[in-house]
């Protein structure tokens, strides 16, 4: 019989267990969802895998978009820490910024972010991130093909890392152009897979624990027709391979739904339903402030059940 996710935490947590040590054939996965601003929800939600030291039970961590850069942080080391960095007000002014659209700047610029910000301001710690046996997998979007792509295999150094987390929180307009890697040009993960779990069962996982950023009444929708008008353009010229997928976004994320809801070992975090709204470019600090605290709450809770032994020492 298939352990369920909370028995098989807290069978490696009675272990010990680490990576490349396990005495279970499982492979346990983290993968958090994408959704620019929405990512206050998943960034409150790493906050308790962090401080309860579960982190080393996973084997691997898959993050879109706005859900990579919090995979970085959690892998880091520096997830609770740097949770503020949502709801202050220089860090989200430099980084969104509607005004930008009018200087023909990007109105979300995730390069400054972790250019600067996640090197000097707020410093990631990228080595950390290289060292950690647990695997890191950044998710883009081919430009030219349209298909998800795991990065994991361009992170070499802290180029590499930084370079697929710019690649992973490329929004298609608001972000600015593509960001190439290796001869290649990617775009926002969130194109392709929202929840990176077709990603994670092609490469064998058996259990899956999902931080999301919506709640369970938050239905997709297709673009409207005046998005479709505004957005074709620039597909065509920079990504025309996302072009369809992106009309189809809301047929990939309930195909994504059907698998997480389908597969016998699995997780889910959500925000609570009656929990804020938010929008891809909100930054107001009131309200993520509170999304950050509202997944915090929500992902405490549902691994309570995890935690109730000591660590062994």
């Amino acid at each position: 019989m298939t352990l369920s996710v909370t028995q098989l935490l807290r069978e490696r947590r009675r272990q010990g267990s680490i990576p490349g040590q396990r005495r279970d054939d499982a492979r346990l996965v983290l993968l958090i969802e994408g959704g620019s601003s929405r990512g206050a929800y998943s960034s409150g939600m790493t906050i308790p895998i962090e401080r309860q030291g579960l982190l080393p039970l996973f084997d691997a961590v898959y993050g879109s978009s706005a859900g990579a850069l919090n995979a970085a942080w959690l892998l880091s080391g520096r997830a609770e820490r740097t949770m503020h960095a949502w709801w202050d007000p220089v860090v989200m002014g430099s980084t969104i910024n509607l005004r930008n659209a009018l200087r023909r700047k990007p109105v979300v610029d995730t390069g400054f972010l972790v250019d600067t910000v996640y090197t000097k301001i707020m410093p990631l710690g990228f080595q950390e991130i290289l060292d950690n046996p647990v695997e890191f997998h950044p998710m883009a979007t081919d430009a030219l093909t349209g298909q998800a792509v795991d990065l994991h295999e361009h992170l070499r150094d802290q180029a590499g890392v930084q370079a697929a987390l710019r690649a992973s929180t490329a929004m298609p307009i608001l972000a600015g152009d593509p960001v190439r890697i290796d001869g290649r040009s990617y775009v926002d993960a969130g194109l392709s897979e929202t929840v990176p779990v077709r990603t994670a069962l092609t490469q064998g996982a058996t259990h899956l624990v999902a931080l999301r950023t919506r709640r369970t009444d938050e239905v997709a929708t297709p673009p409207s027709f005046v998005e479709r008008l505004v957005a074709r353009r620039w597909f065509t010229r920079h990504a025309p391979g996302t072009l369809e997928p992106w009309l189809r976004g809301n047929l990939m994320r309930a195909e994504e739904e059907r698998l997480l809801a389908e597969h016998p070992a699995t997780l889910q975090i959500r925000p609570p339903l009656g929990s804020t709204r938010i929008g891809r470019t909100e930054r107001r600090p009131h309200l993520l402030r509170a999304a950050v605290e509202a997944g915090h709450q929500a992902a405490a809770a549902e691994l309570a059940d995890c935690v109730d032994e000591p660590l062994p020492r």
